[in-house]
């Protein structure tokens, strides 16, 4: 078992990415918490891992919300005395060209992306420097290193994980705590498949051709990355036993983007 009773936060695990990551640190034996926006979502997913025979508790968070990340945070260590590893992984995507982005929707996206980012670590980082140890990981994106057209509010918040990531690396080395950033390339999600009509009439082109050349159109391979993946590289870091890999990135993209 890699995550023996390690407590475990994920945001935005009531599906998706989150979820599946969720699942693979239960079985690894950690005490998982599903942080989500829907607190019903989020005790149904809660109540899967039970079943499995996993450890999991629910807690409703709104991630741009300070006062929910932090009441969220208290009752997780409460419940279960501190945190271990925290997965920010909460996101939405809208898409549209600059000209016509809402500065709304900018603000919302940097918020989701950023600004939870931001909050839950800050949350999280006393309990793991008062232990000497901890694991924070951003779910970032092949657009936290590329960029592709009507993503700007996307690719800025993605590249801005990589350089709070690097922070935090640097603030937690000597405390124990650890940073990294997972870069997924396209997963086929309920985010991504919202995607593929906004594009297909962005771009006037086929969802088909949506899906086959821009999505998939640099794989090696023609196939989505998985949320099992993810999952496998989410237990890869948190598990990782020392400082060696702290601030760093990882892509997995079916070769999309390779450095």
């Amino acid at each position: 078992m890699k995550l023996q009773d390690k407590v475990c936060i994920v945001t935005g695990a009531a599906s998706g990415i989150g979820n599946a990551i969720a699942h693979t640190y239960a079985a690894e034996g950690g005490k998982v918490v599903i942080a989500d926006l829907a607190l019903e979502a989020a005790q149904k997913a809660a109540d899967d891992i039970v079943a499995k025979g996993g450890q999991a508790m629910a807690v409703a968070m709104d991630v741009t919300s300070e006062d929910q990340v932090n009441a969220g945070v208290a009752k997780v260590v409460e419940a279960w005395g501190t945190v271990d590893v925290l997965v920010s992984n909460a996101g939405i995507q809208i898409v549209n060209p600059v000209e016509n982005f809402a500065f709304a929707d900018w603000k919302k996206m940097l918020a989701i992306h950023l600004d939870g980012a931001f909050l839950t670590s800050k949350a999280v980082l006393p309990h793991m420097y008062a232990q000497g140890s901890g694991s924070v990981i951003f779910m970032g994106s092949v657009h936290s290193k590329e960029a592709s057209p009507l993503k700007s509010a996307y690719v800025t918040a993605k590249h801005g994980l990589l350089g709070l990531s690097r922070v935090i690396a640097k603030e937690g080395g000597k405390k124990g705590v650890r940073t990294n950033v997972i870069c997924p390339g396209f997963v086929r999600t309920p985010l991504v498949d919202k995607q593929i009509p906004e594009q297909a009439k962005e771009l006037n082109i086929s969802e088909d051709e949506v899906v086959k050349k821009v999505m998939l159109g640099q794989t090696v391979d023609g196939e989505f990355t998985t949320v099992d993946d993810i999952a496998e590289v989410a237990l890869f870091f948190a598990a990782f036993p020392t400082n060696a890999l702290t601030g760093q990135s990882l892509v997995a993209s079916h070769g999309w983007f390779m450095e």
